[in-house]
């Protein structure tokens, strides 16, 4: 029905302007994959192998954002752009991407957050063969969960890193909703909830509250327990709206997470890390022995040289009682001449460092 002023016509003429809008965009859009292409083509013969280029995407899914967006929210605006880069990148070369499955896990969702759908993403069974696959390069890039906003750090990933090659070239950060999923008439027929132990951690509230008498099982991944949930009756699963689609459940209850800011960051693995993109992190790993003021000694350097350290976590370095090292999140590329010094300085004063990666900050 029309509003007050609007006639029928000039809804026709609006439909007919979106009509003309679409039809230009979509020609922009197979300019821009045309484009790609031809830059696919360059790269080949000048023998260079690297489609992907993190900080480049970086540095345009900033400019999208910085630009006018009219009545779109910046971040709409650059998921639109993300996709349309995937497509476009698929033109060059399709990415692999390995990721902690199965199917309809949250790390799935960050993978496909980071780089878009038009990737072959190829689920792993733990994060240690995701790992494996980057390392021994069956795909060229992996996600893997590493910390949460309420549960702090993903152990299984940090303890990864003390024994692997791989690099970290990109992060992303996924605002998490739980949701419980079952086939279950009501929430008193639920005698077990199945859940990675994150999520069950992320809802223990809710789940003293509302299922308090229910048995709470581990398993290796949300999208696990939803598989397992679907032939348990009796059962439920904390997992994704996406889980709940693959394997037929239906959602019980909605948002059951305890914190309304839940996020989970997730890192982007590959065998080399990127240039600066202007707005970067890098990830260290610092041991430094058993000696007294030893961790003091590895931070002054970055106080002395205005770094900020957005992170800091320690954990045992499995070669000896007691012995720890510490992975440490700074502000700036390696690359950057403040974050080189520091690292010089740093260095004599611990038994080692190692950049595990410096990448781009996450963009959305």
């Amino acid at each position: 029905m029309a509003k007050k002023n609007e006639t029928p016509q000039t809804m026709d003429a609006l439909r007919g302007r979106i009509d003309q809008l679409d039809a230009q965009i979509q020609q922009l859009i197979v300019d821009r994959a045309a484009c790609a292409k031809a830059i696919a083509e360059c790269k080949q013969q000048a023998g260079d192998a690297v489609f992907y280029r993190p900080e480049r995407e970086a540095q345009i899914l900033r400019k999208v954002m910085e630009r006018d967006c009219g009545l779109l929210r910046p971040s709409d605006m650059a998921r639109v752009f993300r996709e349309i880069m995937s497509s476009c990148l698929a033109v060059e070369q399709p990415l692999a991407v390995a990721y902690l499955g199965p199917e309809g896990t949250y790390t799935q969702e960050a993978a496909f957050k980071h780089f878009g759908h038009a990737v072959a993403a190829s689920p792993c069974a733990s994060v240690s063969d995701v790992f494996r696959a980057v390392e021994t390069g069956r795909v060229p890039y992996g996600v893997v969960p590493v910390e949460n906003s309420a549960e702090g750090s993903v152990s299984q990933t940090l303890d990864m890193f003390l024994q692997s090659a791989v690099k970290i070239c990109g992060e992303v950060e996924l605002r998490i909703r739980h949701q419980l999923l079952g086939t279950a008439a009501d929430l008193s027929d639920i005698k077990a909830v199945y859940a990675h132990p994150q999520a069950l951690a992320q809802c223990r509230e809710w789940l003293d509250r509302e299922l308090p008498a229910a048995d709470r099982i581990a398993a290796s991944s949300n999208a696990e327990a939803a598989r397992l949930v679907a032939q348990l009756p009796a059962a439920a699963a904390i997992a994704s709206d996406t889980a709940a689609e693959i394997y037929g459940l239906k959602i019980l209850r909605g948002d059951i997470e305890d914190s309304a800011l839940n996020t989970t960051r997730f890192l982007v693995l590959s065998l080399r890390s990127p240039p600066p993109s202007g707005r970067d992190k890098t990830s260290l790993l610092i041991a430094t022995g058993n000696q007294p003021g030893a961790l003091h000694r590895a931070l002054s350097p970055l106080a002395k040289h205005k770094i900020s350290m957005t992170r800091i976590q320690s954990r045992p370095s499995r070669r000896g009682m007691w012995d720890y090292v510490f992975f440490i999140d700074i502000e700036g590329h390696a690359e950057d001449e403040a974050v080189k010094e520091a690292l010089d300085e740093i260095r004599p004063a611990v038994s080692s460092v190692t950049v595990l990666g410096a990448y781009p900050c996450a963009v959305v």
